[in-house]
């Protein structure tokens, strides 16, 4: 029985060998970051410091984590700033 389950999960790495990955968004972090899953053989990328694809490990995800959160509260208060100094513009 677990030959069975080995030849089932080589068959999508087969897949990409031959034919290449599949990527997709898995994630957007920022708006130029972002996390990719290979639909085929589920490997994980990211986009790193210099905007080049490296492999997705435990510490990139933390840092990813890290960064959509300073992210979306950066752009949430400018979000609101805006809105704030719209009101003032039109009194």
């Amino acid at each position: 029985m677990k030959t069975t389950s080995n030849k089932v999960a080589l068959i999508p790495k087969m897949y990409c060998t031959l034919f290449g990955h599949d990527y997709q968004v898995s994630r957007n972090v920022t708006s130029h970051v972002k996390e990719y899953t290979c639909k085929s053989c589920k490997k994980e990328l990211t986009t790193d410091s210099n905007g080049n694809l490296t492999e997705l490990t435990p510490t990139f995800r933390e840092i990813n984590t890290i960064l959509e959160r300073v992210y979306n509260s950066k752009t949430e208060r400018l979000r609101d700033k805006s809105v704030s100094s719209s009101i003032y513009q039109h009194v």
